[in-house]
């Protein structure tokens, strides 16, 4: 998992509550057995008709948002099943930074294993990111979102900071502790898994 620390790119305002994860990724494309190649699956229902045309509506196939890494979105993102395709599916199409209200629990929990970044914040200020033509830039470190017009301070919890800024994943993070994991086996006599 890289590293995260700053994000900087324009909104992509996705208005809409209740996302559910099969709308994020539909379940015919949960065939795959990597991480990877989710991103053109993302919101497939939305951003394409029935002959697999894209929607001109649809926000993603506005080439305005083409590049943004900063999906801001409507309240209880990510509801519905807890599989982890959804998460894999923005970070494959781009998305580093996900704001929203609020977030299913689970969602929220799957974003921070795979080098995404979760920020909750007020309905207000989400209107108002939503509406932000400029760029935006997520400072991690500092906990600031710096828009053209202002700087918003975000929450997050200190472990889950420290899990974005080095960059580990739950495999990475057990493997710090190595050293300990192998002095404990020797101890105990049970046989090494390291």
């Amino acid at each position: 998992m890289e590293q995260f620390k700053k994000v900087s790119s324009i909104v992509t305002p996705l208005d809409k509550v209740n996302v559910d994860t099969d709308q994020i990724v539909p379940k015919q494309f949960l065939k795959l057995v990597q991480k990877s190649g989710f991103g053109k699956f993302l919101f497939f229902n939305w951003r394409y008709d029935e002959n697999d045309v894209k929607k001109p509506d649809f926000v993603l196939n506005d080439s305005k948002y083409e590049n943004s890494k900063i999906l801001v979105a409507g309240d209880n993102f990510g509801c519905g099943s807890s599989r982890e395709h959804a998460v894999w599916a923005l970070l494959d199409y781009g998305f580093s930074v996900i704001i929203a209200p609020s977030f299913a629990d689970i969602f929220f929990s799957n974003c921070f294993k795979n080098g995404i970044l979760p920020i909750t914040l007020k309905q207000d200020l989400v209107e108002k990111l939503q509406k932000e033509n400029g760029l935006v830039e997520v400072d991690l470190e500092n906990q600031i979102i710096t828009t053209p017009s202002e700087k918003i301070p975000f929450e997050i919890d200190s472990y889950q900071k420290k899990i974005l800024l080095e960059g580990l994943d739950d495999i990475a993070h057990t493997l710090q502790y190595e050293d300990k994991i192998s002095a404990f086996e020797k101890e105990s006599k049970i046989p090494s898994v390291l």
